[in-house]
């Protein structure tokens, strides 16, 4: 396989480590505060820095989702943003944008309902780079993972603090694109991080896969980045984006430069710290 015919995220994690940096990982909830303004929230999140964009697919019950994203998918849901919605919003940002990796996040119902092979086929049409299924259970990965990756969409999985080793060997051996670490217990939101005990189970699972290691939950500022960063592949940082995406739902041309603010500030943490 030729360098033109690898996924985007493989592509920019490789690109990524030549140059000896960090992943930059932004994820906002596809539709919040409304559908309109989804693309230029992603747009905006590129130009700040970002190296992959995780979109949230809006579910009425995010399990495992804190109350900050719960709220934006119920905001984006009364809009009726649905599934076939958010893989319209990729391909409007493909048409300026064909380089940053795309990562659907969320839940199996939406695509259960839409069919497993008829998403991953208009999934990769239109420019979705992979897809994280927070309720994906152990035992549908064999299947659901070998027919995404009929249609070029690699699978995305999350890894805790919790996750038994079998299940980790089991994750790391069908995962694709990167492994997402969730750093605390809990759901999205929590609160304190300890990045030096992050970087002791990041070690461990270097014993089981070559994929690139990203770290989600607790990044709230440049300094958290920075502090993870020096251990992991990729910051992730979602709950301090749809905050603040929140705070200003009633003016929603202000999103943009606010987004820009805290990916900035964690874009030059994370150079200055490399």
């Amino acid at each position: 396989m030729n360098s033109s015919d690898t996924n985007r995220i493989d592509r920019r994690f490789a690109a990524l480590k030549s140059q000896g940096r960090t992943a930059l990982i932004p994820y906002i909830t596809a539709g919040d505060p409304g559908p309109s303004h989804t693309v230029g929230f992603m747009h905006a999140c590129v130009e700040a820095g970002a190296d992959l964009i995780e979109l949230g697919v809006p579910f009425s019950d995010p399990m495992a989702d804190g109350p900050v994203i719960q709220k934006a998918c119920e905001r984006a849901l009364v809009h009726g943003t649905r599934l076939t919605h958010v893989l319209e919003m990729v391909a409007e940002f493909r048409q300026q944008d064909t380089e940053t990796p795309v990562v659907l996040m969320g839940y199996l119902n939406p695509v259960e309902r839409m069919g497993y092979d008829n998403f991953a086929r208009q999934a990769k049409q239109c420019g979705v780079d992979g897809f994280l299924a927070v309720d994906m259970p152990p035992e549908e990965i064999d299947e659901n993972a070998a027919l995404f990756a009929e249609h070029g969409l690699q699978s995305i999985f999350l890894l805790a603090p919790t996750t038994s080793e079998a299940r980790a060997r089991t994750i790391c051996h069908h995962g694709q694109g990167y492994l997402y670490y969730v750093s605390l217990k809990g759901v999205t939101g929590a609160a304190t991080l300890d990045a030096d005990a992050v970087g002791e189970q990041l070690a461990k699972l270097r014993e089981l896969t070559t994929l690139p290691l990203c770290v989600g939950f607790g990044i709230r500022d440049g300094e958290s980045a920075a502090a993870v960063g020096r251990v992991a592949d990729g910051v992730i940082v979602g709950s301090a984006l749809v905050g603040r995406i929140a705070e200003r739902a009633e003016t929603p041309e202000t999103i943009p430069e606010a987004l820009k603010a805290i990916l900035g500030e964690m874009r030059e943490a994370l150079d200055r710290s490399a």
